[in-house]
């Protein structure tokens, strides 16, 4: 299995899917790096949606190893909220989005697979208004509060067949970062509660086979952010961690960060784990874990 977040995303619609089309250079070496993983799953945290998953077949095409089965999965980047966010005076910016985006669906999320999905047990949580979550941290003087969406990237559980005796359920998302705002800490406090719906998904499948596949664009010990609950997160959920401590991404300042998890259930048997050297001109490292998947009957 191998997540990345690496950014499969242009700045209009369309665009993504005429540079694979092209061949772009930079896109095919992103191309190369997950031929080369050779994982029976990949998740994409930063693909530009759109609704045919066009783009990601030609991506597909273009990696060419046998993922038969793929899902472009939208996020609540691009889509207004009608609010100035930001409080500069100007509406419709990527700013005032429920999450940051120039269009509905930039830098969403995508999954390559060589096993089928089960699309009527797939859910999403995108649409829980941050108001309605429990124990929410949003207050009544943030700006949108009544009808900001929680989640900015996206909350998905995707059940993936792996044989007719075998099914695994994925964790796919990608969390707002909790920088980008000023003392009154609202990205910090999204970002808290966006890990904090995980919890609450996977408290409801803690006795599946599962594999939390995602950006939460927290360090446990490094970095803003409220990285007591990503530490708490790591040692109390019902995963186990192959890459403790390892760096997933790697910035000029602040230098290298864990923001990015590949993690199985314990209920599963990891062989090996990696994280792979940087692509030229990326930030972010792919992860891939090979997992022995104990046999639990499909529901």
């Amino acid at each position: 299995m191998a997540l990345w977040h690496v950014p499969f995303s242009r700045e209009g619609p369309g665009l993504l899917l005429r540079d694979l089309r092209k061949e772009q250079a930079s896109l095919v070496a992103l191309a190369d790096a997950i031929r080369t993983a050779d994982a029976d799953i990949v998740v994409l945290t930063k693909f530009d949606y759109d609704a045919q998953a066009l783009a990601l077949t030609a991506l597909r095409d273009l990696v060419g190893d046998g993922h038969h089965h793929v899902r472009a999965l939208p996020s609540n980047s691009g889509l207004p909220t009608w609010h100035d966010l930001d409080g500069d005076g100007r509406l419709g910016e990527p700013e005032d989005m429920h999450a940051y985006g120039l269009f509905p669906g930039q830098g969403a999320l995508a999954i390559l697979s060589r096993f089928p999905i089960v699309d009527h047990e797939m859910a999403s949580f995108n649409a829980l208004l941050w108001k309605d979550f429990a124990d929410t941290h949003v207050t009544p003087i943030d700006v949108g509060w009544e009808d900001r969406r929680l989640s900015s990237g996206g909350h998905w559980v995707v059940p993936v067949q792996v044989t007719d005796g075998m099914r695994l359920d994925l964790l796919i998302g990608h969390a707002g970062a909790p920088v980008f705002d000023g003392p009154e800490d609202r990205n910090g406090r999204r970002n808290l509660d966006e890990l904090r719906l995980w919890s609450q998904i996977i408290e409801e499948r803690r006795d599946g086979a599962l594999v939390f596949m995602a950006n939460t664009n927290l360090d446990p010990q490094r970095g803003d952010g409220y990285r007591d609950a990503m530490e708490t997160f790591l040692r109390d959920g019902p995963f186990q961690d192959p890459l403790p401590e390892t760096p997933t991404a790697m910035w000029d300042r602040p230098g290298p960060m864990r923001v990015s998890y590949l993690l199985p259930s314990r209920n599963m048997a990891v062989r090996q784990a990696r994280v792979w050297p940087l692509v030229p001109d990326q930030k972010h490292r792919l992860i891939t874990v090979d997992i022995l998947l104990r046999n639990r009957p499909s529901p």
